[in-house]
């Protein structure tokens, strides 16, 4: 099966050049010089605001893979190793860097993350500065975990930006995992307090709670936002309008998501709770109209992970005689390694048949980019720091990091809940 061809909208096809105030000045000859019109760059009462689009990321080009795969493997918080992690995790990154190069090779030299990323939250804040012009401007900011930006080049950014370092401001970190995972958001997360500390906070300047540093809040879970559900939904729909009236009931829908180590799944991690709230809520919006499973997929090592796994569950529904089948990347915001290699060029070819098919991704779909603008709107209203449910550890944890992290973005108020 050919790659899906793939196209990306025209403002990401070349870099945005702004001047330094965010819009520009026309200078006519002859003409009295005009009061400037208050534009979305105007500050609310409460802005400007920062607002941080935290995802895994992937490396842009072939030439970061490598250091994509170092950073992965050596988060514990996603891949637990164990005490060699250390020495065992930079081993495996380099052993299968170049199997990963070839990967991205075949799906266009390197991931569309960052582009779907920085495309979708500049979108969202052009929305939100209509929607909330309270704490406009909106600034858009991408913090990856093991690519760049990395979280402390964003944090750099927004010093050079106006952001804290003395002069304080406020950020909101809008995970992009729609499911909350300590392995994902959590390290993320755990990932963005570390940074703060350093540059900002206890190790910068041996004051917890420096003036003048920037005010935290996190948007941490929205499994089921309407607006979320509604885009996987319409996708879903599109899709199964392919296939012959009188078999679009009879065709599965397979919702895969990235998969978790067992070790992480009976710790307490939310995770499959979450995912699985995600397709109930899209199965209810399409009035369950067909039969549905939820399968896992890129499991890595020996180790037991959280399955069915999604390529199995393919290969055995084919072999029954299950052939009318819609993938749909239920986990994901946009298109990545995952969607553009692993279901579309693995499991799918394995299928070697016309019937398997996949749902697009939300990349820059526009009900999606109103769904976050939806989300982050509220959050803003509602002035809270975190959910409720971020306050709650997992039942098995004994990280101090976790537990530290919590109560750093939980905030005075709140930090007592953290258990």
């Amino acid at each position: 099966m050919a790659l899906r061809h793939f196209t990306l909208p025209r403002q990401l096809m070349r870099p945005r050049v702004r001047s330094p105030l965010g819009y520009r000045k026309d200078f006519r000859a002859g003409l009295a010089t005009a009061v400037p019109p208050v534009t979305q760059d105007s500050t609310g009462s409460k802005g400007p605001t920062a607002m941080v689009f935290l995802n895994m990321g992937g490396p842009s080009t072939t030439d970061e893979v490598e250091d994509f795969l170092s950073r992965l493997f050596a988060d514990g918080d996603l891949i637990p190793l164990g005490r060699l992690q250390s020495y065992i995790g930079p081993l495996i990154a380099r052993r299968r860097t170049p199997k990963i190069v070839k990967q991205y090779s075949d799906i266009g030299g390197g991931s569309p993350i960052r582009k779907w990323s920085e495309y979708q939250c500049e979108e969202m804040c052009k929305i939100l500065d209509k929607l909330n012009p309270e704490t406009a401007p909106h600034k858009p900011y991408v913090a990856f975990r093991y690519a760049q930006p990395l979280t402390e080049q964003m944090y750099t950014q927004l010093f050079e930006d106006g952001f804290g370092n003395g002069k304080g401001g406020r950020a909101v970190a809008f995970s992009q995992y729609p499911q909350y995972s300590c392995s994902t958001t959590g390290s993320s997360l755990n990932e963005l307090w570390k940074w703060r500390n350093r540059l900002e906070g206890v190790r910068a300047n041996g004051n917890a709670d420096p003036s003048g540093a920037i005010q935290w809040s996190v948007i941490d879970r929205w499994p089921t936002h309407s607006g979320l559900v509604e885009a996987f939904a319409r996708n879903i729909e599109d899709q199964l309008k392919t296939y012959p009236e009188d078999k679009r009931k009879g065709v599965v829908l397979l919702f895969s998501a990235h998969s978790l180590p067992m070790s992480v799944v009976n710790r307490g991690d939310p995770y499959p709770a979450e995912v699985a709230a995600t397709v109930h809520a899209v199965m209810q919006r399409l009035n369950f109209s067909n039969p549905y499973r939820l399968c896992w997929q890129s499991q890595v090592g020996p180790k037991a992970w959280l399955g069915a796994q999604t390529s199995d569950t393919v290969q055995e529904y084919v072999k029954r005689g299950q052939t009318d089948i819609v993938l749909v990347p239920i986990a994901f915001t946009s298109d990545h390694i995952e969607t553009l290699y692993e279901l579309d060029l693995e499991v799918m070819e394995e299928a070697n048949h016309p019937g398997v098919k996949r749902a697009e991704s939300l990349n820059g779909n526009p009900v999606f980019i109103e769904a976050l603008a939806d989300i982050a709107q509220k959050h803003l209203q509602k002035d809270e720091k975190c959910s409720l449910q971020m306050t709650l550890r997992c039942q098995g944890c004994r990280s101090e990091r976790c537990l530290e992290q919590k109560k750093f973005f939980a905030g005075e108020n709140t930090a007592s809940l953290v258990a």
